[in-house]
């Protein structure tokens, strides 16, 4: 990320670097106003809640184009069904919860490719998103339903409250896209 560089990539971040990435999104040239945030899991499990309550905070907020809230949950159910209604034109950045190494719980994948929820749990869904974030909630081994449904509820507000506070501070509402750079600044 940096220096507008388009090559594919996928970063394990930290809770404080988030809006470099989200900042990396805007510099498209892109506003909080062309953007569809998905967010992805469901409310009737503890680490897959992540991306409903993202979604509720970003609708909360103003953020007029997401998918993806405690009350209206973008999940396996409804999935493909609810990716038809995205509107034309728009970038797409899709956000969902994930589990991974011990030492990375805490922190985020970020990517400019699709994610493929559900893939933890063999769900089989298209990859969605332009980018893409995964929060990694919690460790992997054993029964993946058993680990996401007993993460820890506090890890998984904090994280979402993280990413909110990032995308809120990289792609405020209603202030024009960034310019690209001028070649001097190089």
């Amino acid at each position: 990320m940096g220096d507008n560089d388009k090559r594919t990539f996928r970063k394990k971040l930290k809770g404080a670097e988030l809006s470099a990435f989200f900042q990396y999104i805007r510099e498209e040239p892109l506003t909080a106003e062309e953007i569809v945030f998905l967010c992805i899991g469901t409310d009737r499990s503890t680490g897959d809640a992540l991306g409903p309550l993202v979604g509720t905070m970003l609708e909360e907020e103003g953020y007029p184009h997401v998918f993806g809230t405690l009350r209206q949950p973008l999940d396996a159910s409804n999935m493909i069904t609810r990716l038809k209604e995205i509107p034309p034109g728009k970038k797409v950045v899709a956000i969902d919860a994930c589990i991974g190494q011990l030492t990375s719980v805490g922190c985020y994948q970020v990517s400019n490719q699709p994610i493929e929820p559900g893939k933890a749990v063999g769900m089989g869904l298209p990859g969605v998103g332009d980018f893409g974030v995964a929060a990694i909630v919690n460790s992997d081994g054993g029964n993946k339903y058993s680990i996401l449904q007993s993460t820890s509820l506090y890890r998984v507000m904090e994280m979402a409250k993280e990413i909110v506070r990032a995308i809120r501070t990289a792609l405020p509402l209603g202030e024009p896209a960034a310019e690209g750079q001028d070649s001097d600044e190089r």
